[in-house]
């Protein structure tokens, strides 16, 4: 587990481990900025280094799986997990337009007093 790192002016920097995060907030050299991902923004000037980060895709057909690295580490690992309902969806939808279109309603009466118009003509 890493702790996500931020700058005197909120700039994102490398990430540590959680026992350097802790030694920065007992010193009092850091603050607590969000609980989840657990972040914290540096109280004084840094050099601002950063490592070079190279983002992996794995695109499946189910999940799309994502990892951010550098050359000695992995920094993210993610699954995303992509939707498999929406054609069903759609197919649901388009039968509901056509129940609509083919509904036995052409021979009720047109209505034609409900409208605002002709309330304001009298």
């Amino acid at each position: 587990m890493l702790v996500y790192v931020l700058n005197k002016h909120g700039k994102p920097l490398m990430p540590c481990k959680p026992s350097k995060a802790r030694k920065l907030l007992k010193d009092g050299k850091a603050k607590v900025v969000r609980k989840e991902p657990f972040t914290i923004q540096l109280l004084y000037g840094s050099s601002g280094y950063k490592q070079p980060i190279t983002l992996g895709i794995d695109a499946g057909s189910k999940t799309v799986g994502l990892s951010a690295t550098t050359e000695k580490k992995e920094l993210l690992a993610a699954e995303v997990e992509t939707r498999d309902d929406i054609t069903k969806l759609l197919a649901q939808k388009r039968q509901y337009r056509r129940d609509r279109r083919f509904r036995k309603t052409r021979y009720r009466k047109p209505r034609f007093f409900n409208r605002v118009h002709s309330k304001n003509k009298g």
